[in-house]
Protein backbone atom coordinates (compact mmCIF):
# COMPACT_ATOMS: atom_id res chain seq x y z
CA UNK A 1 0.00 0.00 0.00
CA UNK A 2 3.02 2.64 0.92
CA UNK A 3 4.78 1.60 -2.45
CA UNK A 4 1.40 2.48 -4.15
CA UNK A 5 1.43 5.62 -2.92
CA UNK A 6 4.56 6.54 -3.44
CA UNK A 7 4.42 5.56 -7.31
CA UNK A 8 0.94 7.77 -6.85
CA UNK A 9 2.61 10.71 -5.63
CA UNK A 10 5.52 9.85 -7.90
CA UNK A 11 3.11 10.48 -11.09
CA UNK A 12 1.34 13.55 -9.71
CA UNK A 13 4.80 15.36 -9.23
CA UNK A 14 5.51 14.81 -12.72
CA UNK A 15 2.80 17.21 -13.78
CA UNK A 16 4.04 20.03 -11.89
CA UNK A 17 6.15 22.72 -12.60
CA UNK A 18 9.58 22.07 -12.43
CA UNK A 19 10.23 23.90 -9.10
CA UNK A 20 7.40 22.54 -7.45
CA UNK A 21 8.90 19.34 -8.70
CA UNK A 22 12.06 20.20 -6.68
CA UNK A 23 10.13 21.15 -3.85
CA UNK A 24 8.03 18.14 -3.80
CA UNK A 25 10.62 15.38 -4.32
CA UNK A 26 12.76 17.28 -1.45
CA UNK A 27 9.84 16.73 0.62
CA UNK A 28 9.10 12.88 -0.35
CA UNK A 29 13.08 12.69 0.63
CA UNK A 30 12.38 13.17 4.46
CA UNK A 31 15.68 14.72 4.51
CA UNK A 32 15.49 18.29 5.85
CA UNK A 33 12.21 20.42 6.75
CA UNK A 34 13.33 23.88 5.82
CA UNK A 35 12.46 25.32 3.01
CA UNK A 36 13.23 28.80 0.66
CA UNK A 37 11.03 29.49 -1.84
CA UNK A 38 12.01 32.49 -3.73
CA UNK A 39 11.85 34.51 -7.12
CA UNK A 40 8.69 34.96 -8.82
CA UNK A 41 6.08 34.29 -5.39
CA UNK A 42 4.05 37.64 -6.57
CA UNK A 43 2.49 35.70 -9.84
CA UNK A 44 -0.65 33.82 -10.79
CA UNK A 45 0.05 29.93 -10.14
CA UNK A 46 -2.10 27.80 -12.12
CA UNK A 47 -3.83 25.67 -9.34
CA UNK A 48 -5.65 23.05 -11.91
CA UNK A 49 -6.10 22.41 -15.70
CA UNK A 50 -9.36 20.59 -16.82
CA UNK A 51 -9.35 20.91 -20.50
CA UNK A 52 -7.10 24.20 -20.66
CA UNK A 53 -9.16 26.22 -18.39
CA UNK A 54 -6.99 27.49 -15.55
CA UNK A 55 -7.30 28.50 -12.27
CA UNK A 56 -4.93 30.67 -10.73
CA UNK A 57 -4.02 31.46 -7.07
CA UNK A 58 -1.42 32.62 -4.65
CA UNK A 59 1.61 30.63 -3.84
CA UNK A 60 0.51 29.81 -0.62
CA UNK A 61 -2.98 28.35 -2.03
CA UNK A 62 -0.82 26.82 -4.61
CA UNK A 63 1.61 24.99 -1.93
CA UNK A 64 -1.23 24.20 0.42
CA UNK A 65 -4.13 22.38 -2.32
CA UNK A 66 -1.67 21.27 -4.75
CA UNK A 67 1.70 19.83 -2.65
CA UNK A 68 -0.20 18.67 0.10
CA UNK A 69 -3.72 18.70 -0.73
CA UNK A 70 -5.28 20.68 2.36
CA UNK A 71 -4.23 17.95 4.65
CA UNK A 72 -3.96 17.95 8.24
CA UNK A 73 -2.69 20.89 9.49
CA UNK A 74 -0.89 23.48 7.42
CA UNK A 75 -0.50 27.42 8.92
CA UNK A 76 0.28 30.46 7.76
CA UNK A 77 1.92 33.59 9.28
CA UNK A 78 3.21 36.88 8.34
CA UNK A 79 3.81 40.31 10.04
CA UNK A 80 0.45 41.99 8.87
CA UNK A 81 -1.89 38.76 9.21
CA UNK A 82 -0.55 37.10 11.91
CA UNK A 83 -1.49 33.46 12.20
CA UNK A 84 -3.85 31.74 10.20
CA UNK A 85 -4.56 28.56 8.70
CA UNK A 86 -6.02 27.57 4.84
CA UNK A 87 -9.40 26.43 5.82
CA UNK A 88 -11.51 27.69 8.68
CA UNK A 89 -11.89 24.01 10.38
CA UNK A 90 -7.86 24.08 10.71
CA UNK A 91 -7.92 27.32 12.35
CA UNK A 92 -11.01 26.52 14.72
CA UNK A 93 -9.43 23.46 16.00
CA UNK A 94 -6.05 25.28 16.36
CA UNK A 95 -8.42 27.88 19.19
CA UNK A 96 -9.86 25.04 20.04
CA UNK A 97 -6.90 23.15 21.11
CA UNK A 98 -4.80 25.77 22.60
CA UNK A 99 -7.67 27.42 24.59
CA UNK A 100 -8.42 24.16 26.47
CA UNK A 101 -4.63 23.58 26.64
CA UNK A 102 -4.47 27.14 27.44
CA UNK A 103 -7.49 28.29 28.93
CA UNK A 104 -5.93 31.89 30.26
CA UNK A 105 -5.45 32.55 26.38
CA UNK A 106 -8.19 34.95 24.89
CA UNK A 107 -8.79 34.19 21.20
CA UNK A 108 -7.14 36.99 19.80
CA UNK A 109 -3.76 36.13 21.54
CA UNK A 110 -3.43 33.13 19.56
CA UNK A 111 -3.12 34.72 16.25
CA UNK A 112 -0.55 37.04 17.22
CA UNK A 113 1.09 39.35 14.21
CA UNK A 114 4.28 39.32 16.99
CA UNK A 115 6.51 36.85 15.85
CA UNK A 116 7.88 36.23 19.09
CA UNK A 117 4.56 35.10 20.45
CA UNK A 118 3.34 33.69 17.80
CA UNK A 119 6.23 31.27 16.94
CA UNK A 120 6.02 30.13 20.50
CA UNK A 121 1.96 29.66 20.45
CA UNK A 122 2.82 27.76 16.96
CA UNK A 123 5.66 25.19 18.81
CA UNK A 124 3.23 24.41 21.27
CA UNK A 125 0.27 23.92 19.09
CA UNK A 126 2.98 21.83 16.92
CA UNK A 127 4.55 19.54 19.94
CA UNK A 128 0.64 18.73 20.80
CA UNK A 129 0.08 17.39 17.66
CA UNK A 130 3.79 15.74 16.54
CA UNK A 131 2.50 12.71 18.51
CA UNK A 132 -0.81 12.13 16.57
CA UNK A 133 1.30 11.68 13.48
CA UNK A 134 -0.17 15.05 11.83
CA UNK A 135 1.49 16.09 8.98
CA UNK A 136 2.25 20.15 9.67
CA UNK A 137 3.02 22.80 7.37
CA UNK A 138 4.14 26.37 8.40
CA UNK A 139 4.18 28.72 5.49
CA UNK A 140 5.93 32.03 6.65
CA UNK A 141 5.67 34.54 3.71
CA UNK A 142 7.65 37.76 3.70
CA UNK A 143 10.24 35.81 5.53
CA UNK A 144 13.18 38.69 5.13
CA UNK A 145 10.59 40.66 7.12
CA UNK A 146 11.26 37.88 10.10
CA UNK A 147 15.02 36.76 9.24
CA UNK A 148 16.61 40.09 7.21
CA UNK A 149 19.88 40.55 5.62
CA UNK A 150 22.06 41.87 8.53
CA UNK A 151 25.26 40.71 10.48
CA UNK A 152 24.35 39.47 13.20
CA UNK A 153 25.98 41.96 15.58
CA UNK A 154 23.38 44.40 14.42
CA UNK A 155 20.03 42.17 15.08
CA UNK A 156 17.43 43.67 17.58
CA UNK A 157 16.59 40.67 20.30
CA UNK A 158 13.40 40.09 17.77
CA UNK A 159 15.29 39.04 15.18
CA UNK A 160 17.95 36.51 16.82
CA UNK A 161 15.36 35.01 18.54
CA UNK A 162 13.31 34.08 15.05
CA UNK A 163 17.19 33.17 13.35
CA UNK A 164 17.70 30.78 16.31
CA UNK A 165 13.90 29.69 16.13
CA UNK A 166 14.08 28.62 12.73
CA UNK A 167 17.76 26.96 13.09
CA UNK A 168 16.55 24.61 15.92
CA UNK A 169 13.42 23.83 14.14
CA UNK A 170 15.07 23.03 11.19
CA UNK A 171 17.51 20.58 13.57
CA UNK A 172 15.66 19.47 16.48
CA UNK A 173 15.24 15.85 16.22
CA UNK A 174 11.64 15.88 17.62
CA UNK A 175 10.46 18.52 14.38
CA UNK A 176 12.91 16.54 11.87
CA UNK A 177 11.36 12.76 12.74
CA UNK A 178 7.90 14.02 13.04
CA UNK A 179 6.35 15.42 9.62
CA UNK A 180 7.34 19.01 10.40
CA UNK A 181 8.00 21.29 7.77
CA UNK A 182 9.09 25.21 7.82
CA UNK A 183 8.77 27.06 4.29
CA UNK A 184 9.98 30.84 4.24
CA UNK A 185 8.61 32.60 1.43
CA UNK A 186 10.88 36.07 -0.12
CA UNK A 187 11.07 37.30 -3.49
CA UNK A 188 15.04 37.85 -3.36
CA UNK A 189 16.99 35.39 -1.40
CA UNK A 190 19.78 37.92 -0.56
CA UNK A 191 17.26 39.75 1.61
CA UNK A 192 16.81 36.72 4.13
CA UNK A 193 19.79 36.37 7.14
CA UNK A 194 22.64 34.72 5.05
CA UNK A 195 23.01 32.35 8.08
CA UNK A 196 20.12 31.15 7.74
CA UNK A 197 20.06 31.03 3.81
CA UNK A 198 23.78 29.01 4.08
CA UNK A 199 22.59 26.09 6.34
CA UNK A 200 23.11 22.89 4.93
CA UNK A 201 20.09 21.51 5.67
CA UNK A 202 18.12 24.50 4.34
CA UNK A 203 16.53 23.74 0.91
CA UNK A 204 16.17 26.56 -1.39
CA UNK A 205 14.00 26.74 -4.79
CA UNK A 206 13.43 29.49 -7.22
CA UNK A 207 9.91 29.93 -8.76
CA UNK A 208 11.67 31.77 -12.49
CA UNK A 209 9.51 34.28 -14.10
CA UNK A 210 7.16 32.16 -16.61
CA UNK A 211 8.61 30.91 -20.07
CA UNK A 212 7.41 31.36 -23.64
CA UNK A 213 5.45 28.20 -22.94
CA UNK A 214 3.89 29.14 -19.93
CA UNK A 215 3.23 32.43 -21.48
CA UNK A 216 1.50 31.18 -24.65
CA UNK A 217 -0.84 28.93 -22.47
CA UNK A 218 -1.96 31.90 -20.26
CA UNK A 219 -2.07 34.17 -23.42
CA UNK A 220 -4.69 31.35 -24.95
CA UNK A 221 -6.30 31.22 -21.90
CA UNK A 222 -7.45 34.77 -21.60
CA UNK A 223 -8.30 34.47 -25.54
CA UNK A 224 -10.58 31.94 -25.55
CA UNK A 225 -11.88 34.07 -22.15
CA UNK A 226 -12.36 36.45 -24.99
CA UNK A 227 -10.30 39.19 -22.39
CA UNK A 228 -7.46 39.48 -25.20
CA UNK A 229 -7.88 41.74 -27.98
CA UNK A 230 -4.91 41.41 -30.40
CA UNK A 231 -4.91 43.50 -33.50
CA UNK A 232 -4.67 41.21 -36.69
CA UNK A 233 -1.41 40.44 -37.14
CA UNK A 234 -1.39 39.13 -33.72
CA UNK A 235 -1.76 35.89 -32.26
CA UNK A 236 -1.18 34.69 -28.16
CA UNK A 237 2.35 32.61 -29.55
CA UNK A 238 3.67 35.62 -31.18
CA UNK A 239 3.10 37.78 -28.34
CA UNK A 240 4.37 35.25 -25.91
CA UNK A 241 7.82 35.05 -27.96
CA UNK A 242 7.98 39.16 -28.15
CA UNK A 243 7.21 39.67 -23.88
CA UNK A 244 10.08 37.57 -22.62
CA UNK A 245 10.83 39.08 -18.92
CA UNK A 246 7.08 39.76 -17.92
CA UNK A 247 5.40 37.43 -16.04
CA UNK A 248 1.45 36.61 -15.78
CA UNK A 249 0.26 39.75 -13.88
CA UNK A 250 2.05 41.96 -15.88
CA UNK A 251 0.28 39.59 -19.06
CA UNK A 252 -2.96 40.24 -17.62
CA UNK A 253 -2.58 43.68 -16.69
CA UNK A 254 -2.26 44.27 -20.24
CA UNK A 255 -4.87 42.70 -21.21
CA UNK A 256 -7.31 43.82 -18.82
CA UNK A 257 -5.70 47.90 -19.95
CA UNK A 258 -6.35 46.78 -23.56
CA UNK A 259 -10.03 45.10 -22.64
CA UNK A 260 -11.24 48.38 -20.63
CA UNK A 261 -9.80 51.42 -22.93
CA UNK A 262 -11.32 48.72 -26.02
CA UNK A 263 -8.54 49.21 -28.13
CA UNK A 264 -6.29 46.11 -29.50
CA UNK A 265 -2.94 45.14 -28.18
CA UNK A 266 -0.55 46.04 -31.16
CA UNK A 267 3.59 45.66 -31.56
CA UNK A 268 4.11 49.37 -30.76
CA UNK A 269 2.03 49.09 -27.79
CA UNK A 270 3.89 45.95 -26.36
CA UNK A 271 7.38 47.69 -27.24
CA UNK A 272 6.42 50.36 -24.59
CA UNK A 273 4.55 48.75 -21.94
CA UNK A 274 7.25 45.78 -21.94
CA UNK A 275 10.16 48.68 -21.83
CA UNK A 276 7.90 50.71 -19.12
CA UNK A 277 7.25 47.22 -16.93
CA UNK A 278 10.79 45.77 -17.43
CA UNK A 279 12.55 49.33 -16.04
CA UNK A 280 9.53 49.51 -12.90
CA UNK A 281 10.34 45.98 -11.83
CA UNK A 282 14.51 46.48 -12.43
CA UNK A 283 13.46 49.07 -10.05
CA UNK A 284 15.50 51.55 -12.13
CA UNK A 285 18.59 48.53 -12.15
CA UNK A 286 17.85 47.75 -16.03
CA UNK A 287 17.64 50.77 -18.57
CA UNK A 288 16.60 49.58 -22.14
CA UNK A 289 18.78 51.19 -24.96
CA UNK A 290 16.61 51.21 -28.27
CA UNK A 291 18.80 51.36 -31.17
CA UNK A 292 17.59 52.55 -34.68
CA UNK A 293 20.92 51.92 -36.09
CA UNK A 294 22.53 48.84 -37.19
CA UNK A 295 26.29 47.94 -37.89
CA UNK A 296 26.34 49.62 -41.57
CA UNK A 297 26.34 52.98 -39.47
CA UNK A 298 29.27 52.57 -38.46
CA UNK A 299 32.51 53.26 -40.09
CA UNK A 300 35.58 51.77 -40.30
CA UNK A 301 36.71 48.69 -37.49
CA UNK A 302 36.09 46.47 -40.26
CA UNK A 303 37.40 43.48 -38.53
CA UNK A 304 35.31 44.66 -36.03
CA UNK A 305 32.21 44.69 -38.05
CA UNK A 306 32.65 41.30 -39.85
CA UNK A 307 33.19 39.53 -35.83
CA UNK A 308 29.71 41.15 -35.10
CA UNK A 309 27.94 40.24 -38.27
CA UNK A 310 28.88 36.53 -38.20
CA UNK A 311 27.77 36.54 -34.45
CA UNK A 312 24.78 38.24 -35.93
CA UNK A 313 24.69 35.30 -38.43
CA UNK A 314 24.95 32.89 -36.15
CA UNK A 315 21.99 34.02 -34.09
CA UNK A 316 19.57 34.69 -36.42
CA UNK A 317 20.18 30.53 -37.43
CA UNK A 318 19.84 29.37 -33.52
CA UNK A 319 23.01 28.51 -33.15
CA UNK A 320 23.69 29.97 -29.76
CA UNK A 321 26.31 27.42 -28.92
CA UNK A 322 29.28 28.85 -31.37
CA UNK A 323 28.67 32.17 -29.96
CA UNK A 324 31.06 34.11 -26.97
CA UNK A 325 29.60 34.22 -23.38
CA UNK A 326 30.99 37.87 -23.92
CA UNK A 327 32.59 40.68 -25.77
CA UNK A 328 35.02 43.38 -23.86
CA UNK A 329 35.44 46.21 -25.92
CA UNK A 330 38.36 48.26 -25.38
CA UNK A 331 39.33 51.33 -27.22
CA UNK A 332 40.01 55.36 -26.22
CA UNK A 333 37.30 57.69 -25.51
CA UNK A 334 35.62 58.82 -28.26
CA UNK A 335 35.76 55.78 -30.60
CA UNK A 336 32.09 54.73 -30.50
CA UNK A 337 32.56 51.48 -28.57
CA UNK A 338 28.81 51.70 -27.18
CA UNK A 339 27.18 53.11 -30.15
CA UNK A 340 28.88 49.75 -31.59
CA UNK A 341 27.17 47.39 -29.41
CA UNK A 342 24.04 49.21 -29.82
CA UNK A 343 24.44 49.22 -33.35
CA UNK A 344 24.74 45.40 -33.26
CA UNK A 345 21.38 45.27 -31.11
CA UNK A 346 20.14 46.55 -34.24
CA UNK A 347 21.34 43.89 -36.40
CA UNK A 348 19.99 41.48 -34.65
CA UNK A 349 16.44 42.70 -33.51
CA UNK A 350 17.21 41.55 -29.54
CA UNK A 351 16.82 43.71 -27.31
CA UNK A 352 19.84 45.46 -25.16
CA UNK A 353 19.73 46.30 -22.00
CA UNK A 354 22.44 49.10 -19.90
CA UNK A 355 22.95 47.94 -16.31
CA UNK A 356 22.46 50.35 -13.98
CA UNK A 357 24.42 51.46 -10.81
CA UNK A 358 23.13 49.01 -8.58
CA UNK A 359 25.23 49.68 -5.39
CA UNK A 360 23.14 50.79 -2.24
CA UNK A 361 24.70 51.97 1.22
CA UNK A 362 22.42 49.70 2.93
CA UNK A 363 23.55 46.27 3.97
CA UNK A 364 21.92 43.27 1.97
CA UNK A 365 20.37 46.14 -0.58
CA UNK A 366 23.34 45.81 -3.05
CA UNK A 367 22.93 41.82 -3.08
CA UNK A 368 19.31 42.07 -3.39
CA UNK A 369 19.19 44.76 -6.10
CA UNK A 370 21.93 42.63 -8.03
CA UNK A 371 19.84 39.23 -7.63
CA UNK A 372 16.35 41.00 -9.13
CA UNK A 373 18.45 42.25 -12.08
CA UNK A 374 20.19 38.89 -12.80
CA UNK A 375 16.50 37.47 -12.48
CA UNK A 376 15.37 39.77 -14.74
CA UNK A 377 18.13 39.09 -17.29
CA UNK A 378 17.62 35.34 -17.17
CA UNK A 379 13.98 35.93 -18.08
CA UNK A 380 14.34 38.50 -21.12
CA UNK A 381 16.95 36.04 -22.92
CA UNK A 382 18.14 36.58 -25.69
CA UNK A 383 18.95 39.87 -24.52
CA UNK A 384 22.38 41.92 -24.45
CA UNK A 385 23.76 43.22 -21.38
CA UNK A 386 25.91 46.53 -21.58
CA UNK A 387 27.92 47.63 -18.65
CA UNK A 388 30.21 51.06 -19.32
CA UNK A 389 32.91 51.90 -17.75
CA UNK A 390 33.36 48.25 -17.01
CA UNK A 391 36.80 48.49 -14.93
CA UNK A 392 34.73 51.13 -12.36
CA UNK A 393 31.40 49.39 -12.37
CA UNK A 394 32.21 45.55 -11.80
CA UNK A 395 34.96 46.29 -9.22
CA UNK A 396 37.38 43.44 -7.94
CA UNK A 397 37.61 40.50 -5.30
CA UNK A 398 40.29 42.58 -3.63
CA UNK A 399 37.81 45.95 -2.56
CA UNK A 400 37.78 46.62 1.25
CA UNK A 401 36.14 48.74 3.32
CA UNK A 402 32.40 47.78 2.84
CA UNK A 403 32.18 45.06 4.45
CA UNK A 404 32.72 42.12 1.99
CA UNK A 405 29.86 43.71 0.17
CA UNK A 406 32.13 44.56 -3.25
CA UNK A 407 33.66 41.25 -2.86
CA UNK A 408 30.30 39.56 -2.26
CA UNK A 409 28.82 41.08 -5.71
CA UNK A 410 31.74 40.64 -7.92
CA UNK A 411 31.99 36.84 -7.00
CA UNK A 412 28.27 36.60 -7.76
CA UNK A 413 28.34 38.80 -11.39
CA UNK A 414 31.61 36.25 -11.98
CA UNK A 415 29.82 33.06 -11.66
CA UNK A 416 26.63 34.43 -13.88
CA UNK A 417 28.73 35.76 -16.44
CA UNK A 418 30.42 32.51 -16.75
CA UNK A 419 27.36 30.34 -16.83
CA UNK A 420 27.26 28.37 -19.89
CA UNK A 421 23.85 27.50 -19.16
CA UNK A 422 23.47 31.02 -21.40
CA UNK A 423 25.61 30.74 -23.83
CA UNK A 424 23.98 33.17 -27.22
CA UNK A 425 20.96 34.24 -24.52
CA UNK A 426 22.80 36.46 -22.30
CA UNK A 427 25.42 38.30 -24.10
CA UNK A 428 27.81 40.40 -22.10
CA UNK A 429 29.31 43.48 -22.96
CA UNK A 430 32.26 44.93 -21.38
CA UNK A 431 33.00 48.38 -22.37
CA UNK A 432 35.64 50.17 -20.89
CA UNK A 433 38.68 52.71 -22.07
CA UNK A 434 41.03 50.86 -19.76
CA UNK A 435 40.90 47.54 -19.59
CA UNK A 436 43.98 46.98 -18.07
CA UNK A 437 41.94 47.80 -14.51
CA UNK A 438 39.38 45.27 -15.55
CA UNK A 439 40.05 41.74 -13.25
CA UNK A 440 41.23 38.81 -15.00
CA UNK A 441 38.76 36.97 -13.67
CA UNK A 442 35.91 38.71 -16.24
CA UNK A 443 38.56 38.83 -18.95
CA UNK A 444 39.32 35.00 -19.63
CA UNK A 445 37.91 32.54 -21.63
CA UNK A 446 33.74 31.38 -21.02
CA UNK A 447 33.01 35.36 -19.56
CA UNK A 448 34.12 38.08 -21.73
CA UNK A 449 36.23 36.14 -23.84
CA UNK A 450 35.81 37.36 -27.44
CA UNK A 451 38.33 40.95 -27.22
CA UNK A 452 37.98 43.57 -29.34
CA UNK A 453 39.35 46.96 -30.09
CA UNK A 454 38.22 50.03 -31.60
CA UNK A 455 41.02 53.01 -32.74
CA UNK A 456 40.54 56.45 -33.93
CA UNK A 457 40.49 56.62 -37.85
CA UNK A 458 44.18 57.16 -39.02
CA UNK A 459 43.83 57.95 -42.88
CA UNK A 460 42.23 60.92 -44.70
CA UNK A 461 40.19 58.29 -46.34
CA UNK A 462 39.05 57.17 -42.75
CA UNK A 463 38.14 60.14 -41.77
CA UNK A 464 36.15 61.11 -44.67
CA UNK A 465 33.81 57.41 -44.47
CA UNK A 466 33.60 58.76 -40.83
CA UNK A 467 32.49 62.04 -41.85
CA UNK A 468 30.06 60.83 -44.36
CA UNK A 469 28.56 58.36 -41.87
CA UNK A 470 28.30 60.71 -39.12
CA UNK A 471 26.09 62.87 -41.15
CA UNK A 472 23.73 60.34 -42.42
CA UNK A 473 23.44 59.58 -38.49
CA UNK A 474 22.87 63.00 -37.37
CA UNK A 475 20.21 63.42 -40.57
CA UNK A 476 22.03 66.85 -41.80
CA UNK A 477 21.75 68.42 -45.35
CA UNK A 478 25.32 69.49 -46.24
CA UNK A 479 25.75 71.35 -49.20
CA UNK A 480 28.71 69.17 -50.97
CA UNK A 481 32.27 69.97 -51.71
CA UNK A 482 35.47 68.15 -50.84
CA UNK A 483 35.71 67.48 -46.89
CA UNK A 484 39.08 66.19 -47.67
CA UNK A 485 40.15 69.50 -48.32
CA UNK A 486 39.61 70.70 -44.54
CA UNK A 487 40.98 67.62 -42.79
CA UNK A 488 44.41 67.99 -44.61
CA UNK A 489 44.26 71.66 -43.81
CA UNK A 490 43.17 70.66 -39.71
CA UNK A 491 45.74 67.91 -39.04
CA UNK A 492 45.13 66.60 -35.71
CA UNK A 493 44.66 63.06 -33.98
CA UNK A 494 40.43 63.23 -33.87
CA UNK A 495 38.17 60.53 -32.35
CA UNK A 496 34.33 59.93 -33.53
CA UNK A 497 33.63 61.81 -30.96
CA UNK A 498 35.37 64.63 -31.78
CA UNK A 499 34.00 64.58 -35.46
CA UNK A 500 30.75 64.79 -34.30
CA UNK A 501 31.18 67.34 -32.35
CA UNK A 502 32.61 69.67 -35.17
CA UNK A 503 29.55 68.80 -37.29
CA UNK A 504 27.03 69.64 -34.73
CA UNK A 505 28.93 73.26 -34.27
CA UNK A 506 28.66 73.40 -38.14
CA UNK A 507 24.86 72.29 -37.86
CA UNK A 508 24.79 75.42 -35.09
CA UNK A 509 26.41 77.65 -37.62
CA UNK A 510 24.17 77.08 -40.05
CA UNK A 511 21.22 77.55 -38.31
CA UNK A 512 22.49 80.69 -36.25
CA UNK A 513 23.19 82.12 -40.41
CA UNK A 514 19.03 81.12 -40.93
CA UNK A 515 19.91 78.44 -43.53
CA UNK A 516 19.14 74.34 -43.37
CA UNK A 517 21.45 73.51 -45.43
CA UNK A 518 25.40 73.30 -44.06
CA UNK A 519 27.43 75.12 -46.30
CA UNK A 520 31.34 74.92 -46.46
CA UNK A 521 31.73 78.03 -44.83
CA UNK A 522 30.16 76.57 -41.93
CA UNK A 523 31.76 73.79 -41.50
CA UNK A 524 35.38 75.82 -42.05
CA UNK A 525 34.06 77.85 -39.40
CA UNK A 526 33.94 74.32 -36.73
CA UNK A 527 36.90 73.76 -37.67
CA UNK A 528 38.76 76.98 -37.01
CA UNK A 529 37.36 77.09 -33.75
CA UNK A 530 37.62 73.25 -32.64
CA UNK A 531 40.42 72.96 -30.19
CA UNK A 532 41.20 68.91 -29.49
CA UNK A 533 41.29 67.73 -26.07
CA UNK A 534 44.87 67.75 -24.08
CA UNK A 535 45.18 64.68 -22.88
CA UNK A 536 47.75 63.31 -24.90
CA UNK A 537 49.40 60.76 -22.59
CA UNK A 538 45.82 59.45 -21.16
CA UNK A 539 45.13 58.63 -24.53
CA UNK A 540 48.02 57.22 -25.64
CA UNK A 541 48.03 55.23 -22.74
CA UNK A 542 44.36 53.82 -23.74
CA UNK A 543 45.83 52.82 -27.12
CA UNK A 544 48.31 51.14 -25.77
CA UNK A 545 46.18 48.94 -23.29
CA UNK A 546 43.76 48.10 -25.91
CA UNK A 547 46.87 46.75 -28.14
CA UNK A 548 47.58 44.97 -25.92
CA UNK A 549 44.14 43.65 -25.51
CA UNK A 550 43.78 42.61 -28.94
CA UNK A 551 44.27 39.29 -30.50
CA UNK A 552 44.13 39.72 -34.08
CA UNK A 553 46.72 41.75 -35.89
CA UNK A 554 43.92 42.77 -38.45
CA UNK A 555 42.69 44.93 -35.08
CA UNK A 556 45.68 46.59 -34.24
CA UNK A 557 46.07 50.14 -36.21
CA UNK A 558 49.54 49.87 -38.56
CA UNK A 559 51.71 52.36 -36.33
CA UNK A 560 51.58 49.73 -33.44
CA UNK A 561 51.48 46.58 -35.73
CA UNK A 562 55.40 46.25 -35.35
CA UNK A 563 55.87 47.06 -31.73
CA UNK A 564 57.48 44.61 -29.88
CA UNK A 565 55.55 42.87 -26.69
CA UNK A 566 57.79 43.91 -24.38
CA UNK A 567 58.40 47.36 -25.24
CA UNK A 568 55.01 47.83 -25.41
CA UNK A 569 54.90 46.66 -21.91
CA UNK A 570 57.42 49.17 -20.76
CA UNK A 571 55.54 51.87 -22.53
CA UNK A 572 52.67 51.72 -20.81
CA UNK A 573 54.60 51.47 -17.61
CA UNK A 574 55.75 54.66 -17.92
CA UNK A 575 52.90 55.88 -18.88
CA UNK A 576 51.61 55.01 -15.69
CA UNK A 577 54.26 56.29 -13.43
CA UNK A 578 53.96 59.44 -15.70
CA UNK A 579 50.22 60.45 -14.87
CA UNK A 580 50.97 58.80 -11.29
CA UNK A 581 48.85 55.50 -11.04
CA UNK A 582 50.00 52.91 -9.18
CA UNK A 583 50.97 49.53 -10.60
Amino acid sequence: MAEQLIVKNLEFIKVLPSWAQELSYKYLSKTTNLYIVHGNIRDFLPNKMIEGEFIFVRIQEFVSEVLFGNKDIIAYYDRSSGINFCTPEMRDQYIKVMRRQYPDLEPEALISRDPIKAFDLLEKYFLLNIPNKKRIVLIIDYAETIVPFTDLSRMDDEDRYCLVTLNRWSHDPIFTQGDVSVILLTENLADLSPRLVGTPTTVKVNIPIPDETVRRKFLEFLDRKDELMLEHRLNPERVAKITSGLNLMNLNQLAAESYQEDKPITLEYLRVKKKEIIENEGAGLLEFIESEHDLSMVSGHDFVKKRFKSAARAIKQGRFDVLPMGYLIAGPVGTGKSFMVTAFAGEIGIPIVRFQNFRSKWQGVTESNLEKALNILKAMSPVGVMIDEADAFLGDRNQEGDSGTSNRIFAQIASFMGNTEYRGKIIWFLITCRPDLLPIDLKRQGRAEEHLALFYPETAIEKEELFSTLIRKLKMKVKEFPISDLLKRHRFESSGADLESILIRAKFNAAMEGHVIVTREDMEQAFEDFIPPAYPHEIELQNLVAVLECTSREMVPKRFQNLDRTKLVNQIRDLKELLGERE
